[in-house]
């Protein structure tokens, strides 16, 4: 889905000489951002390598070289462990199709837990909802039936809803932004694992189906999606917004318990308005 030298060239290509300490003279430099030959330079190692890296002709780059890549390229947590994934797999893997996603049974009973009064929906690595509570459902997805989650094949998916279903894509008032945050997850899930064909499959579906997909993914950022704002035009509730937090669980990593709370009174108060037309008890 991505590979190693992609990713390099494109974080290379946005890193300026002056940022790095490097005089840059005249104006005769042909490439955006540091060329090979600097780079190696700052990360301790020869030209000839980091090309053969970045060209995908090296075997594999040890933890030091790529910790010393990331320091020059300034690349963020989530950046540099989407590298280390990267150099990890080989360019090409063979895709494998994965079992069914089964949301584990402590996310389920933290789900049940938090009872209807606080939104939540439990989702996969490819961020298919593998459950939901009935506010969580209704702040989301009303025009989609509760029961869909239970059949792995029927599963909302989040990314397709939000990239192609235009009744989703009028529920944000801040859509651009988590349209960036949905696809930066995307790609670091991508490196964690690239044999997925279901998620290979989603990618390319989304990237043939939408340009503000395919133009985001082409920016190649990589972010983790723990927390953030969602502001809502809601078809029943009105206008709110809620704040987004992510739990996770040690038996089951890939997948997410997010949580919504109301950011101030005109929010809370929207969201009962939601649960009273729902019949959602609180």
């Amino acid at each position: 889905m991505e590979s190693l030298g992609a990713f390099l060239k494109s974080r290379r290509d946005r890193v300026t000489p002056d940022e790095v300490g490097l005089r840059a003279h005249g104006n005769g430099r042909r490439v955006p951002g540091l060329r090979r030959e600097e780079l190696a330079q700052l990360a301790g190692v020869s030209a000839g390598y980091y090309t053969r890296l970045e060209q995908g002709q090296a075997e594999t780059a040890s933890e030091q070289v790529l910790d010393a890549l990331a320091r020059v390229l300034r690349l963020d947590a989530d950046e540099t462990a989407h590298l280390h994934n990267l150099a990890r797999h080989s360019s090409t893997p063979r895709l494998a199709e994965p079992p069914a996603e089964e949301p584990h049974k402590r996310v389920l009973a933290l789900l049940d837990s938090l009872g209807e009064a606080t939104p939540a929906i439990v989702l996969g690595r490819r961020g298919d909802v593998l459950a939901w509570n009935r506010s969580g459902h209704a702040l989301h997805a009303e025009h989609i039936a509760f029961e869909t989650p239970d059949d792995p094949e029927r599963r909302p998916s989040i990314p397709r809803m939000f990239f192609l279903d235009p009744v989703t894509r009028d529920l944000y008032g801040n859509w651009h932004a988590l349209a960036r945050a949905h696809v930066a997850y995307l790609r670091l899930t991508a490196g964690r694992y690239p044999t997925d064909a279901r998620l290979a499959e989603l990618i390319g579906e989304l990237t043939m189906r939408s340009d503000d997909f395919s133009a985001l993914w082409a920016n190649r950022d990589v972010a983790d999606c723990t927390t953030g704002t969602m502001r809502m035009r809601h078809t029943t509730a009105g206008v709110l917004s809620v704040d987004y937090q992510v739990w996770l669980q040690p038996d089951s990593p890939d997948h997410r318990l997010e949580v919504y709370t109301p950011n101030g009174p005109g929010s809370a108060d929207a969201l009962r308005v939601l649960s009273r037309w729902n019949g959602i008890p609180r």
